[in-house]
């Protein structure tokens, strides 16, 4: 990239905002690595003009004289610019207002992009009430194939497209490039924004993700249940936030690169299962709100995953070959057992490892870290396969036998939130990729609404699932309800 030294040496000499933190402003932060470059960028948006202007701007920054001449550039970019036209602005763009960095430099831009946008963010999520606008569709992006393409429909059908990324975890001992949510997420999401000509929002949800997803799933692993914290995330913290977010910047909608689709029914609309089976997610997206369900599209909804990365391809996009996150966003390259000692205690307990008669077979690691089903992992020879029938954590013992006492011909479902009548349910999935089962609910008062407890008996008995798990419950193609399988 070519250097004009006129352009540096003006923001060196005259930086604008150096040292100044407008009033009411939001602050982002980047840098603090070894080579020693920080920025701290405050933003200040005019909450009653309809397009969120940037009233005030001011930055801090330490390191290189580089660092210092791109807070300086970042400021006089979006200094009295619109929200959504301050959100285009990424490291190209103060870059290129610096006259071009060399590559050794070019990192000063992408920190001074960092803390533009968590401040852009923060601003946004609280202060910003844009003028709604027809058409105006927010889109999630994690920096992954789905919900680029999901993007690029939206945008290729006229309407005018924002992104937003979600930074849920920031852990040193994770593989930040193997998650959907860390600070590297974020920022390949935003270049990937701004590549397709979009403005791009990033919003930081660690504290509310820890709180509402993380504490949970390590107070189920405690209590030796098996918990589903993706469907925690999706139904009360992610969407939610993205949707609040929606609102604010004059949204009615927001799509996402799920694999799912709606209905509309007489009294709200119902969730429905992909046309690519094998990569459907209804079950992660039961826990949403009709109201919630309402607001979001899936434009990936008819479409096969082959199909996603063609067009991926056919629009020269960076991500099509990018391969789909496995792990769940927090553990991201972690073990479970060492997630689960660093961050809630749950350490190593020996105990016994016993079989239905309660002779001591072996010696496990702890109760906590063994779920219902499990086979693999026991370090058990046996005639024959040996599967774990229930764990209790009170007396740290893990009970073991053949499949066939896995076999069940009914589940209790706790927690139930039923949005047709139990009537029409004929089917269960207990996994989130899983097959379903030909069901019924037993007893009949089975209305629309809240139950404490409901039996799910099943046509043929199925292997039991651990309790904790979520059952989602399908009317054909349609799930019309969910719940949390009891113990």
């Amino acid at each position: 990239m070519r250097t004009s030294p006129e352009e540096l040496v003006s923001h060196l000499e005259r930086p604008l905002g150096r040292g100044h933190t407008p009033e009411h402003a939001f602050t982002g932060a980047a840098g603090g690595a070894a080579c020693g470059d920080l920025i701290r960028l405050s933003v200040a948006i005019d909450s009653d003009n309809e397009d969120g202007l940037i009233e005030d701007a001011g930055f801090d920054a330490s390191g290189c004289g580089a660092m210092l001449a791109a807070g300086s550039a970042t400021v006089g970019l979006i200094r009295g610019a619109p929200l959504l036209l301050a959100a285009r602005v990424g490291a190209r763009e103060i870059a290129e207002e610096l006259g071009g960095l060399s590559v050794s430099k070019l990192h000063a831009a992408e920190l001074a992009a960092d803390a533009l946008h968590r401040a852009l963010g923060g601003a946004a999520r609280a202060g910003a009430a844009l003028a709604p606008r027809a058409g105006r569709t927010l889109i999630a992006m994690s920096g992954g194939v789905d919900s680029a393409i999901a993007a690029l429909l939206i945008s290729q059908s006229g309407a005018e497209t924002v992104g937003v990324t979600l930074e849920l975890w920031s852990d040193p001992e994770n593989d930040g490039e193997l998650s959907c949510c860390s600070a590297q997420a974020v920022r390949g999401a935003r270049e990937l924004a701004h590549g397709l000509g979009m403005a791009h929002l990033s919003i930081d949800l660690r504290a509310e993700f820890r709180a509402g997803v993380v504490e949970g799933w390590l107070a189920d692993h405690a209590a030796g249940l098996t918990p589903n914290p993706c469907v925690r995330c999706n139904g009360s913290v992610r969407l939610d936030a993205m949707l609040e977010l929606a609102t604010r910047l004059g949204s009615e909608t927001l799509a996402t690169g799920h694999y799912a689709r709606v209905v509309e029914g007489p009294a709200a609309p119902l969730l429905r299962t992909a046309a690519d089976l094998a990569k459907d997610q209804s079950y992660v997206l039961s826990a949403l709100a009709p109201e919630s369900l309402a607001r979001l599209r899936f434009p990936l909804g008819d479409m096969h995953k082959p199909e996603v990365r063609e067009l991926a391809e056919r629009a020269g996009l960076a991500v099509a070959g990018k391969r789909d996150s496995q792990d769940l966003c927090f553990l991201a390259g972690t073990r479970h057992s060492a997630f689960l000692e660093r961050h809630g205690g749950l350490g190593a307990r020996p105990g016994p490892i016993v079989d239905l008669e309660g002779t001591t077979l072996g010696e496990h690691a702890g109760a906590h870290s063994y779920t219902v089903g499990q086979r693999h992992g026991l370090g058990i020879a046996a005639p024959e396969p040996l599967y774990v029938l229930r764990t209790d954590v009170q007396s740290n013992t893990v009970t073991v036998g053949p499949r066939r006492e896995l076999l069940a011909a009914e589940l209790s479902v706790r927690e139930v939130t039923l949005h047709r009548d139990g009537s029409c349910v004929d089917g269960v999935r207990v996994r989130a990729h899983g097959r379903r089962f030909a069901c019924h609910l037993a007893g009949r008062e089975n209305h629309v609404g809240s139950h404490r407890l409901l039996g799910v008996e099943l046509d043929e008995p199925a292997e039991r699932t651990a309790p904790g798990q979520l059952a989602c419950l399908y009317a054909g193609d349609l799930v019309v309800g969910y719940g949390t399988i009891a113990a």
